[in-house]
């Protein structure tokens, strides 16, 4: 009966996590794979033996990655965000100083509370 073509819950649930698995992996390997052409410090065979090793083995080989580089990877998204940032602010005038001037005449007003003060500042100021 099992086997029979019915479609049951248990079926349903066998799908669905498999279409889980599935979307997990691929969100998985192009994160891996962005994080891997994106680096300056691996040279040219090395890329190319870690995408065979992510194609021959893909579950093996995303894992393998993520444990050996996974806190570069980390370091590699706030370097870029970063420098996404610093590239926004200049596209369009942002200025820090300007925005100091703005969260002091706030904080003046006692539009915001010092603390709000001091954690905008810290931010702008990194």
């Amino acid at each position: 009966m099992l086997f029979s073509g019915e479609s049951t819950f248990a079926n349903f649930l066998a799908d669905a996590f498999a279409i889980f698995v599935l979307i997990l992996w691929f969100w998985l390997f192009i994160t891996t794979a962005s994080d891997l052409f994106r680096r300056h410090d691996i040279s040219g065979f090395g890329k190319v033996m870690w995408v065979i090793l992510l194609i021959v083995l893909p579950y093996i080989g995303i894992f393998a990655y993520i444990l050996a580089q996974g806190g570069g990877m980390a370091e590699r998204n706030r370097v870029q965000a970063r420098q996404a940032r610093d590239e926004l602010r200049q596209a369009v005038g942002f200025s820090a100083a300007d925005e100091l001037m703005k969260l002091d005449r706030l904080a003046s007003d006692n539009a915001i509370s010092k603390e709000e003060y001091a954690r905008m500042r810290a931010r702008l100021l990194q």
